[in-house]
């Protein structure tokens, strides 16, 4: 949802209500997991999607239909083989969306947890979607803080505690509850949604193909930071993707800086007096990609210096040297999709051979 907040926000400060549909479950090949949403505002204006396409006209109307009526609804799209034109996911998945109606009166604290997500601030939204408690009711919450409630004291404890152990892991996906928060399957349904600050891309190096690794990272949502030594090339001007260009040595701002992991590091330098112990660093620290540009030479040699600099094969393991998937790129915009490509089959466990060579489920069930 972070993505449309900005016409979310400019309809709540208006005070217009608006139709705001959320996936809330996912089951086989569905096309966007939970928490994708999409909202439908003043004169039909639509942003945001829960489908990819498939669903989205019933879903425009299911949204009228709540900010008409005042009242939350549930609903279950899948696959229908037997009328080829009914309203369903092509793909064979199956998504569940709670669709409300939001308003200043029904979600008082909407305002300030857009503020929160817009600052990378970490904040997670509890939506009740089912069961004995109210339909679409809200808790906000903060690591210190809490605005709202399902309900029931006891449920606004129980799902507090939880919303704040999956903040910490910045998760999303439902939980059950009795009425007054005992933990129990028959009960109440709650969503809680968790935006998390966006993760980091640290780039080291600043040449040509930084530039455009900055840009399409950017692009994927994550955070960049470009650094190096030099601050003839190190400038915002040249990166103007980038949140931040810092001048420093590559090394020496890693040990400084904070990651986490879900962090990607593209280490872009290929020199050895800066990329040896920048990985050095990097390697004994958390990450989910650590890619080093250069040719299998430069490879060979700079993980030969790693070892004799004590690194053992676990941590020479984490390299992903030469970066980027095998495309047949060329040009820095080109590397650069090679590169975006990697960090996003790593992600997912993605195989990166065409679709056309696989068989089975385009999207796995229990990929997170």
């Amino acid at each position: 949802m972070r993505d449309i907040l900005p016409a979310l926000e400019r309809w709540y400060a208006a005070r217009i209500p608006f139709g705001l549909a959320t996936v809330v479950a996912v089951s086989r090949s569905a096309p966007r997991g939970p928490g994708a949403a999409m909202a439908v505002g003043p004169e039909d204006e639509v942003v945001g999607s829960v489908s990819g396409g498939c669903v989205e006209g019933a879903v425009f109307e299911l949204a009228q239909e709540v900010v008409a009526s005042g009242e939350p609804r549930l609903e279950t799209f899948g696959y229908s083989d037997e009328d080829a034109f009914a309203v369903g996911l092509t793909c064979g998945g199956e998504i569940t969306l709670l669709v409300r109606p939001v308003t200043p009166a029904s979600d008082p604290a909407f305002s300030e947890v857009a503020a929160s997500v817009a600052a990378g601030e970490p904040v997670t939204v509890a939506t009740v979607v089912d069961g004995p408690a109210p339909r679409g009711a809200t808790l906000a919450v903060w690591p210190r803080t809490v605005t709202g409630t399902l309900g029931a004291t006891g449920l606004d404890a129980a799902v507090t505690a939880d919303a704040r152990g999956e903040l910490a892991l910045g998760a999303t996906g439902l939980r059950h509850y009795g009425p007054h928060g005992e933990r129990r399957e028959d009960a109440v349904t709650v969503f809680l949604q968790s935006f998390a600050p966006p993760p980091r891309m640290l780039v080291f190096g600043a040449i040509d193909y930084a530039a455009a690794v900055a840009r399409i990272g950017d692009f994927l949502g994550y955070r960049v930071t470009v650094c190096d030594a030099r601050p003839v090339f190190a400038t915002p001007k040249r990166f103007p993707a980038a949140v931040e260009v810092v001048v420093d040595w590559p090394h020496r701002y890693l040990s400084g800086t904070d990651t986490d992991e879900r962090t990607v590091i593209c280490v872009l330098t290929h020199d050895p007096k800066f990329d040896v112990p920048l990985l050095q660093e990097a390697l004994r620290r958390p990450a989910a990609y650590i890619g080093a540009m250069g040719s299998r030479r430069t490879h060979d040699e700079r993980r030969k210096r790693l070892a004799d600099a004590g690194l053992t094969e676990a941590e020479l393991s984490r390299l992903r040297s030469p970066l980027g998937l095998d495309l047949g790129a060329r040009t820095p915009e080109e590397v650069a999709v090679s590169v975006a490509a990697e960090i996003v089959a790593l992600r997912w466990g993605g195989s990166g051979v065409p679709l056309t060579a696989t068989a089975g489920a385009i999207h796995p069930p229990g990929a997170v």
